[in-house]
C-alpha cells in the first residue's frame, strides 16, 4: 500500500509521512493500461482543486501497513452503523486522511461527509464523532485497479510531484468512489487528495 510508494524515491516520507503524501499522489496520476482509451491516452491528468471543509463523521484510528486497507475498511463500516443509528445521512462517499506515517504503520481519520453539521450532538459511541475534513489547495489524483496496485500511483505521483516542483504537506486524504472487499479485487476507484504547501 502507501508504505511501499513512500519509500520509493521521494524524502522517505520526511520521514515518512512527506513521501506517503506524495505517493499518494501518484497512485491517482497513474491510470491503468486497461483504462486507457484507444488513442492510448489515459484520459486523464491531475489537477489542483481547493478543497473547502465538510461536516463529516469521523473515526480515529492506526494500522500496519500490511492491514492497512483492512482497517480503513472496518473503520468505514463502524461509521456507517453509528449514522444508522443515530439517523444521519451520509451526503457523499467514505474517505481517510492520513495524518501520520512511518516504517511501520499510519494514523488515519475515517469520515463520512454529512450536508450539515447537526443542531444536537448526535449519540455516537466508540469513537466516532462529528468533526471537519482536511480542506487547502491540493493536487487530485486517480487509482483505478486493485488496491493492492495504489504503490505504483503513488510513485508515478511522487515522480510527478517532483517534476513539477511541487512541495506537498504531510497529509493527504483518499477518497473512495469504490472499494472492493479485497485488496487484490479489482474495480478499485480512488481519487487521492495531496495537501500542498
Amino acid at each position: 500500500m502507501i508504505k511501499s510508494i513512500a519509500a520509493v524515491s521521494l524524502p522517505r516520507r520526511a520521514a515518512m509521512a512527506f513521501a506517503v503524501t506524495l505517493l499518494l499522489a501518484v497512485r491517482l496520476a497513474v491510470t491503468p493500461a486497461a483504462a486507457q482509451s484507444a488513442d492510448g491516452s489515459d484520459g486523464y491528468s491531475p489537477v489542483m482543486v481547493e478543497l473547502k471543509a465538510r461536516p463529516t463523521v469521523a473515526l480515529s484510528g492506526t494500522a500496519e501497513w500490511d492491514d492497512g486497507m483492512h482497517a480503513i475498511v472496518a473503520a468505514i463500516a463502524k461509521l456507517r452503523k453509528q449514522m444508522n443509528d443515530a439517523g444521519l445521512q451520509p451526503a457523499g462517499v467514505p474517505m481517510a486522511a492520513f495524518i501520520e506515517t512511518d516504517d511501520k504503520g499510519f494514523r488515519y481519520e475515517a469520515m463520512i461527509p454529512l450536508d450539515a453539521k447537526p443542531e444536537t450532538a448526535p449519540a455516537l459511541s466508540d469513537g466516532a464523532r462529528i468533526s471537519d475534513s482536511p480542506a487547502g489547495k491540493t493536487m487530485k489524483f486517480e487509482h483505478r485497479g486493485t488496491y493492492d496496485e495504489i504503490d505504483t500511483t503513488y510513485e508515478a505521483i511522487t515522480a510527478y510531484l517532483d517534476e513539477k516542483g511541487l512541495e506537498a504537506q504531510n497529509l493527504f486524504v483518499e477518497e473512495y468512489l469504490n472499494l472492493p472487499k479485497a485488496p487484490d479485487e479489482d474495480g478499485a476507484q480512488v481519487d487521492i487528495y495531496v495537501f500542498l504547501k
